[in-house]
This record gives C-alpha cells, structure tokens and sequence, in this order.
C-alpha cells in the first residue's frame, strides 16, 4: 500500500469523501459520460434486489447488473433522444452521508455510505435511498472506481421507476 494511504486515513476518507460528491454532482448535473470515466476498465455496477443485500447477480435477478461494457451502454441509451424515460431527462440529487472506509488492500479501499436520491419528472418526485458499497482504486490520480454496489432499503419499487443511476 502506498505509504500516504497508510499514514494518515483521515486524509484519505476526505479525499473518498470528495471523489464521491464529485461522483454525485456528475449525475445532478447528467454528465453521465464524465460519470462514466471515473470507473476502472472491467468495473461493475449493480443494484441487487430489495431485501437481497447479498445476492449474487450470477444467480439472482438484479434491478441492474453492468458489467464495464454494458455500464457503458447504458450510458450511450441514456444520452440519446430515443431514451423515452430520459427524454427530456428528469431533475435529480443525489446525497451522499456516513462515508466510512471500511478497509484499504494494496491501494484499493472498500467504502461504504448511505445515500438519498430525489428524482423529479412530470410533478411527480421519486426517492430511493439505501447504501453504497464501493471498491475504489486509490493509486490513481483521480480516483477510479472498480466496483459500485447500490443495496436500496425499500422495501418495493413501483413499476418502472428505476430509469436513473442511483
């Protein structure tokens, strides 16, 4: 591990602690290409089911299971005029709180934080809150992520409400 990762951990939550508003303040703003760019080649993306914290998404049905290519597919559908749910794109804002690292491994840090998501489109306004789980690669400059795990603590979603990137 990198020695500056190692002496002051304060410091590096603070760091996580930025690269995860940046993240945020990205998808308010849909910026999802430059969103896209903060993951890692061969990173995943996924938000398993309600009430499946644990779930593998090699055996269970997920809301969202991106590997990097799909991730970026999906990206590129959401951009275009012909992403229905999208268009025009809905208003939305992203918090973040409680960051924690939890623990760092030759550079990478497995973090985790609670969020709120507030999604407004056609006078209705949508919320969806749960935790993140990310592993995040600390070595590079920015940060990348290598994995993001978005477990929602609700107990159900109404059809069709999961058009955005939690």
């Amino acid at each position: 591990m990198a020695p500056a990762l190692r002496s002051d951990p304060a410091a590096l939550r603070g760091r996580i602690e930025d690269f995860l508003y940046f993240e945020a303040d990205l998808l308010d703003e849909w910026k999802v290409e430059e969103w896209f760019a903060l993951f890692a080649e061969g990173a995943t993306y996924e938000v398993p089911p309600t009430g499946s914290d644990e779930s593998d998404s090699a055996s269970s049905l997920f809301y969202i299971a991106d590997d990097y290519v799909r991730l970026r597919e999906r990206v590129v559908r959401l951009t275009k005029k012909e992403a229905h749910s999208e268009f025009p794109r809905s208003q939305q804002r992203h918090m973040i709180s409680n960051v924690r690292v939890i623990a760092v491994t030759d550079g990478v840090a497995d973090v985790a934080c609670n969020f709120v998501t507030y999604r407004a489109k056609r006078g209705v306004v949508d919320t969806y809150y749960g935790k993140h789980l990310y592993r995040i690669d600390c070595r590079t400059e920015p940060f990348r992520i290598r994995s993001k795990r978005s477990i929602l603590s609700m107990d159900m979603l109404y059809p069709g409400k999961l058009t955005i990137i939690v």
